[in-house]
Formats: C-alpha cells, sequence, structure tokens
C-alpha cells in the first residue's frame, strides 16, 4: 500500500445541539478503557442497541469524535442501512469500499467475502483505526467487517441486540432508553431558545411526553415550536394529541414508542407547505441512501432553485437530513413514513411517472459523464431523444468521476429500480452507458451485478442486440477483473448473437473482446484468429483506431507465439495508423514496447534500447502507471539479460510497486519473478527462492496457469542450484501438470524441458 494513501477519515460531522446521555458516554469509555468491573481488559466491539428514533446513531457519532484523537490510523464510518426499504448494504460492497479507502486499488481487491475479510484485517493488524458500523440488521453484516487486531475498535448500533457479538466476538452492548424527562427538556429549550419566549417546564414536559422522549420525534417537534414563536405549547401539544387520535385509528396498541414518533411525523408532515410536502412523499421513491438537488428536481419537475429550497425547507424541519453539499438523507423511519405517504395519497400513475422521470435523468446525467470521461465508447442513447431537466455537464475527466463517486450507490440502487419497475429499457442502457466510467474506475461489483440485470431484461425484452452489448459489457468485466472463463463465455455469446445479426462492427468489437480473453489465457492460437477476424472487419468498415489497436494486440499475440518477424510487422502496422489518426501518444507505448521485446529477442540489444528510449520519451505524455509499468518491465528484462543486475532489480522494484499501485497481481508477479531470476545469476539463491515464492504465491488467486508454470520452472531452478533436488521436482511436476493444456511452440519446448529434467 502506497505511503502517499490518505488517513481514513470517514465520520460525518458531529451532532449539533447534542444533550444528555452523559450515563451512556461514561459507561462507553469505561469499556473502551477497560477499567470497569469485571473487566480485564478493553473491550473492541461495542454495541449501542434500542429502538427506531432512540439517538443511537447520534450517541455513536458524538462518542467517535470524542475519541478520534486515540486512533491515528484513521475513522472507517457506513450506514448498513439495515432498516431502510431497499435491501440491507452486503458486506462484500462494505469492504469494497472499506478497501479502497484504505489504499487498495480497485482490481487488487479479491473477489469473495472472506479473502476480502482476510485482506481488510491483515491491513488493520498493525493499524489504530476506529470503525463505526450504523444501522446493523443482523451479526453476518457485522462480523466479516471487524477488525482483527486489539488496537482497533468497531462501535455498532441496531436495533437488535445482536447477542451472537457478544457469544463469539467479545462485544459489550449498551440499550439505550428514551431521554430522561430533563434531558428531553433540555433538548426541546436548547433547540427554541432565542426563538421565542420561555415556555412553561410543565407545557414543556407534556410536549416531551406526546414525544415518547425520543430524540428524533423531539427534535422535529421542537423545530416547530421554534418556527412558531407565537402559537404556544399547549396548542402545539393538543395539535399533536389529535394527530395521535388519527393515528391510533390505524395503529397497533403495543407500539408506544413507534407510534409516538409516527404521529409526530404526520403532525409536521400535514404543516408543511403542499410543494414541500409533495416533494418529501416523492422521496419516498427514491431507491437510495441519499440524494442531490438536481435528482430530486428530475423527481418533482421543480426547477432547481425550487427544489433547493424546498429540501431546505425540508431539513429545517428535520423531515430531511443535510448529507453533504447540496445533498440530503433520510432517516429510514422517516424514508419509511415518506413511502407510505407516496403510496397513499399519489395513484400509480403518478407515482410510476415520477420515478420514471427521475430513472431517466439518471441515466442521461450518467451518459453526459461518460462523454466526459472518455471518447472511445459511443454512447448508447438515441441521438433524437431529448434529455430531461435538469441537465448535467460536466467540465473534464475529474469533474465527472466525482459525480459518479458520489452517485455511485443511487445508480446501481436505480438500476436495481427499474428492472423492479418493469423499465427494461433503462435497465439495459444504463450498464451499457456506465461502460467507459466503470473501465476506468475498476469498480467490478457494481459493474457485474449491473450487468446482470441488463442482460436480464434485455432477455426479457427478447431485443438480441441489447443482449448482445450487455455480454459485451460482462465480458470486459471479466477480463479486466480476472475472471476469464466467465469472460470468455460472455464474448462467446455476445459474438454469436452478432454473428447471427450481420453487424459487422459488433462482431469485430465481440472477436476482439474475446481474442483479448485468449490472450490472457495464453490460447494463442484462438487469440490469433479472433483478432484477425476483427482486424478484417475493421479494416474493412472502420473505425482506423480500433485497426491500430488491434493490430498492437496481434504484435502481442505473435510475439509469444515466438514470431518475432510477424510481431514487429503488426507494431509497426500499429503506429503507422496511430500515426495517421493522430491517436494519444499513450497508445503508442505498447507497440513500442513490442519492438523492444523483439529486439531484444532477436539478440539485437541497441536497436531494443532505442525503441525503450522512443517509449520512455512517449510517458511524459502519460500519467498512467500501467504504461510505466509495461516500460519498465521490458527495461527491467533488458537490464537482466545484459548483465546489468543491479539495474535490473532497480527497475523489477520500480515495475513491482507501479503494478501494486494498480492492483495488477499478473504485473507484481512477473516483477518478483524477474528479481528472482537476477537473483540466481547473481548465485544468491536463498533471496532468488524467496522471490520466486512471492511470485507463484502471487499467482495461484485467482489462479494464472501459464504464468505460474513459468514461475514454478523458475522456483525449481533455484531450488536445483542450491541443491535441493526434491523440491526442483516437486515444482518441476506441478508446471508439467498446469502445462498440459498448452500447445503453442513456447509451451511444447517448456514441457519437452521439464520432462527431460524430470526423468533425469
Amino acid at each position: 500500500m502506497s505511503a502517499e494513501v490518505p488517513v481514513p477519515r470517514q465520520l460525518p460531522r458531529d451532532v449539533p445541539g447534542f444533550v444528555g446521555r452523559a450515563a451512556e458516554i461514561a459507561e462507553l469509555g469505561t469499556l473502551l478503557r477497560g477499567d470497569g468491573e469485571n473487566l480485564a481488559e478493553p473491550v473492541s466491539v461495542m454495541v449501542i442497541a434500542g429502538t427506531a428514533g432512540v439517538g443511537k446513531t447520534s450517541l455513536a457519532i458524538r462518542l467517535a469524535h470524542q475519541i478520534s484523537g486515540q486512533f491515528p490510523d484513521g475513522q472507517l464510518f457506513v450506514n448498513l442501512r439495515g432498516y431502510d426499504t431497499g435491501p440491507p448494504l452486503a458486506p462484500e460492497a462494505v469492504l469494497d469500499q472499506f478497501l479502497r479507502a484504505l489504499g487498495v486499488p480497485a482490481p487488487a481487491i479479491p473477489t469473495g467475502l472472506e479473502e476480502r475479510a482476510g485482506l481488510y484485517r491483515s491491513l488493520l493488524a498493525s493499524k489504530q483505526i476506529l470503525v463505526v458500523l450504523d444501522n446493523a440488521a443482523t451479526v453476518g453484516q457485522v462480523r466479516p467487517l471487524l477488525p482483527g487486531s486489539a488496537g482497533c475498535v468497531t462501535v455498532v448500533t441496531s436495533r437488535h441486540r445482536l447477542s451472537g457479538l457478544a457469544v463469539r466476538d467479545g462485544a459489550r452492548r449498551i440499550t439505550l432508553g428514551m431521554l430522561s424527562e430533563q434531558e428531553s427538556a433540555e433538548l426541546i429549550t436548547a433547540a427554541t431558545r432565542g426563538y421565542r419566549p420561555s415556555d412553561d417546564a410543565a407545557e414543556i414536559g407534556e410536549l416531551t411526553r406526546l414525544c415518547a422522549r425520543l430524540p428524533l420525534a423531539l427534535r422535529i417537534a421542537a423545530e416547530r415550536a421554534a418556527t412558531h414563536p407565537l402559537l404556544g405549547l399547549p396548542e402545539l401539544a393538543s395539535q399533536l394529541r389529535d394527530e395521535s387520535t388519527l393515528w391510533n385509528a390505524l395503529s397497533s396498541p403495543d407500539q408506544e414508542e413507534a407510534d409516538a414518533v409516527r404521529t409526530v411525523f404526520a403532525w409536521s408532515y400535514r404543516n408543511l407547505p403542499p410543494a414541500a410536502a409533495r416533494l418529501f412523499r416523492l422521496l419516498g421513491l427514491h431507491p437510495g441512501p441519499d440524494i442531490s438537488v438536481q435528482a430530486a428536481a428530475a423527481l418533482t419537475g421543480h426547477e432547481v432553485r425550487e427544489a433547493s429550497g424546498l429540501l431546505d425547507l425540508l431539513a429545517g424541519a428535520h423531515m430531511v437530513e443535510p448529507a453533504g453539499a447540496d445533498r440530503y438523507q433520510f432517516h429510514d423511519l422517516l424514508r419509511a413514513y415518506a413511502t407510505d405517504q407516496v403510496h397513499q395519497e399519489e395513484s400509480v400513475e403518478v407515482q410510476h411517472a415520477a420515478f420514471e422521470r427521475m430513472a431517466r435523468w439518471y441515466l442521461h446525467a450518467a451518459d453526459a459523464a461518460c462523454g466526459a470521461v472518455q471518447s472511445l465508447e459511443p454512447s448508447v442513447l438515441p441521438p433524437d431523444q431529448t434529455a430531461p431537466t435538469p441537465r448535467l455537464s460536466f467540465s473534464g475527466q475529474q469533474d465527472a468521476l466525482a459525480w459518479y463517486h458520489s452517485e455511485r450507490t443511487n445508480l446501481l440502487a436505480i438500476e436495481r429500480a427499474v428492472a423492479q419497475a418493469g423499465l427494461d429499457e433503462i435497465a439495459w442502457q444504463l450498464p451499457a452507458t456506465l461502460l467507459g466510467i466503470h473501465v476506468i474506475t475498476n469498480a467490478y461489483d457494481d459493474w457485474r451485478t449491473m450487468g446482470r440485470i441488463g442482460l436480464e431484461a434485455a432477455q426479457r425484452m427478447d431485443d438480441p442486440h441489447a443482449q448482445a452489448l450487455m455480454h459485451n459489457i460482462l465480458g470486459i468485466a471479466g477480463k479486466d477483473s480476472r475472471r476469464l472463463g466467465e469472460a470468455a463465455e460472455h464474448h462467446q455469446a455476445a459474438l454469436e448473437l452478432r454473428s447471427r445479426m450481420g453487424d459487422p462492427a459488433a462482431i469485430a468489437e465481440s472477436a476482439s473482446g474475446l481474442g483479448l480473453v485468449r490472450l490472457w489465457q495464453h490460447e494463442l492460437a484462438a487469440s490469433l484468429r479472433c483478432l484477425e477476424q476483427a482486424l478484417a472487419l475493421y479494416q474493412q468498415h472502420g473505425p482506423q483506431l480500433r485497426v491500430a489497436v488491434t493490430l498492437g494486440n496481434l504484435a502481442y499475440v505473435t510475439v509469444e507465439l515466438g514470431d518475432q518477424h510477424r510481431a514487429a510487422h503488426f507494431a509497426h502496422q500499429a503506429l503507422k495508423t496511430y500515426r495517421t489518426v493522430r491517436a494519444d501518444h499513450s497508445l503508442h507505448i505498447d507497440a513500442m514496447c513490442v519492438l523492444a521485446r523483439t529486439a531484444r529477442e532477436s539478440g539485437h540489444y541497441d536497436e531494443a534500447e532505442e525503441y525503450l528510449a522512443h517509449a520512455m520519451d512517449l510517458l511524459d505524455h502519460t500519467s498512467s502507471p500501467w504504461l510505466t509499468a509495461v516500460v519498465r518491465l521490458e527495461q527491467a528484462t533488458q537490464h537482466r539479460e545484459q548483465n546489468r543486475h543491479e539495474q535490473a532489480v532497480a527497475a523489477y522494484r520500480v515495475c513491482a510497486a507501479l503494478q501494486r499501485s494498480v492492483g495488477n497481481r499478473t504485473g507484481q508477479a512477473r516483477s518478483y519473478d524477474g528479481i528472482g531470476q537476477t537473483m540466481r545469476a547473481l548465485g544468491r539463491l536463498e533471496e532468488a527462492i524467496n522471490f520466486h515464492t512471492i511470485a507463484v504465491r502471487t499467482l495461484r488467486e485467482p489462479p494464472q496457469p501459464w504464468e505460474l508454470a513459468k514461475a514454478l520452472v523458475h522456483l525449481a531452478d533455484a531450488h536445483a542450484d542450491n541443491d535441493q533436488p526434491e523440491q526442483a521436482r516437486q515444482h518441476r511436476t506441478a508446471a508439467l501438470a498446469l502445462l498440459a493444456p498448452f500447445s503453442d511452440p513456447q509451451a511444447t519446448a517448456l514441457h519437452q524441458q521439464l520432462q527431460q529434467l524430470t526423468t533425469e
């Protein structure tokens, strides 16, 4: 992990006007210090349990701010959304967020829950980090997110007792009750101070009783009192009692606290201006955790300025909460109430129209963002389709990516919701639109989930074009996340669909995608066939940029096949075409590296050095660590083969760091393997064995048979030189088994060499 990674500081701002809970904060502090009765050591997992609206989150955030100085390595915070109307946040998704915050590049994040949890615990093992897990519904949501080290502390809030955490994880729980009468009165008084004359203590007490002494209800009631200073508290209490009578007709008698909260909600809601009340209930249709002013405007059909004013009014009434610049969120109880109100007060047709209007706004906003991020992937939206208002525009890539990161969770929620609502066209268009952004951000979980939902929608529509597009998107996601078998299946399915439709450009795209997957699988003959098919179609139908890219990919395949002459021809043709279309300088680098490799493997080291020098010059025009790592790896190999060992090791180490920064485990393994080969050439055999072992371990997850076989061969050679014949034999036998499926010249020669060594 890079030392430049910022320390995570994810706590929300401290709760303004927080009152009371002194005893609970003292008890939590005692648990943290471990100096209480029956405590042998500090507690590392604390659960704050209590009914809805009792102030669990506020207490957790207040405590976290008070003790944050004890955790110099940062604070992680997540709302697990255990009680939202939508699905709770899965631990896999939380671990993805946390690992990114801890500096792990997206491609290096493992795919499985156990693997992610293991990496998370490893990163936190030597750190002091505070983890706040808000609104947990189950133990299963929490357990994978617990650090494994004593230096970290986890604070969990939940409406449930989560007894399993106490049994297995040593958690200690405090159950939060309602505020005391005095604390409730203090909250009302503090919130209304300066807005109205002093109120009678008994009248304040009656208002707190009607609010069941629950902080959420008390804050809403206090805001109502503050904004109506000439209305006496007895009148406010009378209104609240009247609302309670109406609500009780629909409520069960054994939910006193819940009924009190809902009564206050209804009381506040019915006193909103009509436009604000409409916005409030329509917000219940939004499936994500927060909403921007622009999205709210799209939902309601208002101008942005009007929507902003109404959201400010709702925030002032504590019906929504600010969640950042021009963003708002619900308390989960208020979300449920808003959803209930929109279902009661709006027709199904009005609800559907409002939701579709908002969903199309997200779709077109994503299209604008993707257009600002990249120019290679064309828009999938019809050119004559009018974008809904308010229209978004972006100043450049960073602006667009910032929007995407702020809306990422909402976009996934919208994708799920449009599929559920039967808006199948949007359900496939949204993941197709986001492809260019997903490729850059490596948001594999969202990418694959949205792609699968989109594919199902396209299949329901019986639209072969959309189905092929979704298969193509899932193929790219599989390739980039190293799920190569899955990637091949989707690209093959897309190729078959597009071949039946007879679309040359689409056939070329799928053939090219499948060819790249086959190259990564080291199925070179199949890769060559696919890429040659793609090249022929691109040369006939364009675009020329795709011709150049495919020529570059063919150069990689043929150099792997050992055909240096043909590889050099493809690379030169790629460079010529890049110059013709005036492509970005960074696209030239891969071809330069292939030319350097072909020259090196032909023994023309001076020529190889010239190509590398050109590639290094081109790096000045890009900040891509991927491309820098490609050049450095070829440079390191060039140094090693010319016995410039110190320079080789230095270049390999730079390459390993770069590959680690972008999460390219294959590149890391090649770098470690190269250091091992260099150490063996220096006679430093123990060090060689160590580096080869690291390379082998890295290549096992996800399994990469060809690369792993080569690394095992090098490890075996180092053991053999170190007079360890049995270890050498074991590794060569394992490499032979891995090489069995491969039949290209390089694999055949290596197979024959190993067979000879293992039979001697």
